[in-house]
């Protein structure tokens, strides 16, 4: 951001595509502007063409008093709870602190929010707005209708092929993107297998689906992408009865391996002896790796502040994926018929080797064998099937037994 440029850009004051608000922090707490009216504002940007706000300029005399330096902290993580909590879908926006000159002469920190165009229609908590002009509009019966169906069809670019506001093609990780082409992969590839798309600015970037696979930590942008995982020595989450805990981050296979790591360090593994000596696992390996790439294959990746959790207790491991069940499926019928959410994700990790030890080459195959798999290979170990639930419309829950 330019200093004489937001200089001159403030003094013109808002339009549709720029909002000034100024900020004041007491202790640690935001007192203005009010959460709920600035969840309307950033809305009603993302329901429009998308925008910007400058936190710490007055939106009457446009004076720039910027934001403390000790209160920026407090100031963006004010920002991602209102884009996480009040606004639904969660709005996925880019924060940045910046400096720009104030009275020309001294520069002062100031918080700026880029706000893409979605391709959702987003609520908060005074409605539906859209921002028009200036200043934000509640939408009336009839353009809301036609906005969730205009929104709708666009959603036929799926939401894993959209771009990653912030990423730029030096960002991929050149190791890792040849595993999906065959030697040097060229712009024209990497936009072929959907990796790179073009924004409205004519810049590449990377897509949900590009920055998950292609890139070392896709978490700088994807906070919420990891896998947390967590081991119990008794059978209820108790902070005092953790053995082992671990936030797994990295590509999406890489998380898949570490995780399956994480569960072979803790769990236990039992000697039978009858006539020859044998190993009962507490767990089946072949049963949680199914579950971990369908984790993260099909996770609902537009909901911030999720993230997949796996939990492991003495008699049960429960796997926690944030998003409802893709297309009509229900949990009864997971083992019947097949439905992705994720369609450019699914084909990138159908590519990715699969973790040294197991039976197979690839880490995910197409045919929907995941959840079959994973009920034959529980019946066998424990005698009960796994246990599928939905839990609030937002997460899905697997369990486990462990063998006796």
């Amino acid at each position: 951001m330019n200093e004489k440029y937001s200089v001159s850009r403030i003094q013109l004051g808002e339009d549709s595509n720029w909002e000034f608000k100024r900020v004041v922090v007491s202790g640690q707490r935001v007192n203005e502007p009010k959460k709920p009216k600035f969840a309307d504002e950033l809305a009603a940007m993302a329901n429009g063409r998308g925008g910007t706000v400058l936190l710490g300029v007055d939106d009457e005399s446009r004076e720039i008093f910027g934001i403390p330096l000790n209160d920026l902290d407090t100031v963006e993580g004010w920002i991602r709870e209102i884009c996480n909590d009040l606004v639904r879908p969660a709005l996925d926006a880019d924060i940045r602190k910046v400096q720009i000159g104030a009275s020309g002469v001294q520069l002062v920190p100031v918080i700026r929010i880029d706000v893409p165009r979605s391709l959702f229609v987003h609520k908060s908590p005074g409605g539906y707005f859209r921002r028009i002009g200036s200043s934000k509009r509640e939408m009336s019966p009839e353009m809301l209708a036609r906005l969730i169906q205009e929104r709708s069809y666009g959603r036929l670019i799926r939401f894993d092929e959209t771009i990653v506001h912030g990423t730029t093609r030096s960002d991929l990780d050149y190791s890792l993107t040849k595993r999906f082409a065959m030697g040097d992969p060229t712009d024209d590839t990497l936009h072929k297998l959907r990796v790179l798309a073009t924004d409205d600015d004519g810049t590449d970037r990377l897509t949900i689906a590009g920055t998950l696979l292609c890139t070392s930590e896709p978490q700088h942008w994807l906070k919420h992408a990891y896998i947390q995982a967590v081991s119990y020595a008794g059978v209820r989450a108790d902070t005092d009865c953790q053995t082992d805990s671990r936030d797994i981050t990295g590509p999406l296979d890489r998380q898949v391996a570490e995780a399956l790591r994480f569960l072979q360090r803790n769990m236990t593994v039992r000697a039978e002896k009858t006539f020859v000596r044998s190993d009962r696992p507490q767990f089946s390996e072949r049963t949680v790796f199914e579950a971990l790439v369908n984790s993260v294959a099909h996770r609902d990746y537009s909901i911030g502040g999720s993230r997949i959790r796996l939990l492991l207790f003495k008699d049960r491991l429960e796997l926690y994926v944030p998003g409802a069940l893709a297309s009509t499926l229900t949990p009864d019928s997971l083992h019947l018929r097949q439905a992705s959410r994720n369609e450019l994700i699914v084909s990138l990790l159908s590519r990715c080797p699969a973790p040294s030890g197991l039976n197979r080459s690839l880490l995910m195959d197409r045919r929907g064998d995941g959840v079959p798999i994973i009920r034959a290979e529980c019946e066998s170990l424990t005698g009960y099937l796994p246990d599928y639930s939905l839990i609030d419309e937002r997460e899905i829950r697997l369990v486990i037994r462990a063998a006796a």
